[in-house]
């Protein structure tokens, strides 16, 4: 779909055996959990307009003045200090970038520090978070990295005129419907159990309590079993959607991206084999694109589709610490700050 790899120095991804085939690929960092360093990241409160909080982890380059800085995002039940956040960060960091890790409202150390839970479309949190981590570092350019629907929060942020000088999405769902009927096939039965078990236990912990309705959502005998349940019952109503399907419409940014609304430079990297997200969406911009973006020239996001990879996987041979997503991100964001003046 793009030749971005190659012009990058990256070799075409490659499965690495025994992690072959979508699902595996998937699984990997959860059946052989990484092993990271200490975590020496500085958390950093950010307030937010109704007085709440987030969380964010700072992860400083390893060497010298940083070239730029990355505000990356979690995916859905997850947080900052998930593996797929601090494997980015940590090779973005051996790389000369500064990071930043944020928790979504209500994920991981931002728990107790907010009210509520985050959703697709949360730019009235996401602003506070890009206009601090400007004041944190004013001379630099500022990047986002989004994995899973974090990449959907980064783009709808993008699309909302917040203030970016680079996107990147791995494996994010640009159509969310799409996505929840993803996870309602069979097939899927125990991924949605695993993430529905964790967005859960996320709601329950709320410091601000839960209403009645919710907690029958969450713990009643008719308790909500699939995302779209969950989204149904807690996530649109939450963020002031009038039903799950106003907030999918709204919170999907396939067709804006479709209308050719502008971004910044912005990297899509998709596996199609994804077992959580289908690849169909973003096979579908691609052939809507005039023509391909090269790594940060001109408006158009640069699709990256790789025939393998898995959900956030992208696990090839010889990887070391990073895998090969991690790789093709810091490549693309590297080029992009010396097109910009850093580094």
């Amino acid at each position: 779909m793009s030749h971005l790899p190659h012009h990058l120095g990256l070799p075409p991804f490659r499965q690495r055996s025994p992690w072959i085939g979508g699902d595996l690929q998937t699984l990997r960092d959860t059946l052989r959990p990484l092993r990271f360093p200490p975590d020496r990241a500085e958390a950093m409160p950010i307030p937010l307009a109704d007085g709440d909080q987030l969380v964010a982890l700072l992860d400083r380059p390893d060497g010298g003045a940083p070239i730029g800085l990355v505000l990356v995002l979690h995916g859905l039940g997850g947080s900052g200090d998930g593996p797929g956040p601090r494997r980015l960060a940590q090779a973005l960091a051996a790389e000369g970038f500064a990071v930043l890790r944020l928790n979504l409202r209500g994920a991981g150390r931002g728990r107790p520090l907010a009210r509520g839970t985050y959703c697709a479309l949360c730019n009235d949190d996401l602003g506070p978070a890009v206009a601090w981590a400007r004041q944190l570092a004013p001379d630099l350019p500022l990047y986002g990295a989004g994995i899973s629907l974090g990449g959907t929060v980064l783009l709808n942020a993008g699309l909302g005129g917040l203030d970016f000088d680079g996107l990147v999405s791995v494996s994010s769902p640009l159509d969310l419907g799409v996505c929840a009927v993803q996870f309602e096939r069979r097939r899927n039965r125990i991924y949605q159990r695993w993430l529905m078990q964790r967005l859960r236990e996320q709601t329950l912990a709320d410091p601000g309590g839960l209403h009645e309705a919710e907690r029958q959502a969450l713990l009643g005998p008719t308790r909500a079993r699939t995302i779209r349940a969950f989204d149904a019952a807690i996530t649109a109503p939450r963020w002031g959607f009038a039903s799950v399907a106003d907030y999918y419409a709204a919170a999907s940014p396939l067709a804006s991206l479709l209308d050719g609304r502008p971004l910044p430079p912005t990297l899509l990297l998709h596996a199609g084999d994804d077992p959580w997200v289908p690849v169909g969406p973003l096979r579908q911009l691609a052939a809507a694109l005039p023509s391909q973006a090269g790594a940060g020239a001109g408006a158009l996001p640069t699709v990256v589709i790789t025939p393998h990879g898995g959900h956030n996987g992208f696990h090839a041979p010889g990887d070391g610490s990073a895998c090969w997503a991690d790789r093709l991100v810091v490549a693309w964001l590297r080029r992009l700050s010396r097109g910009q003046g850093g580094g």
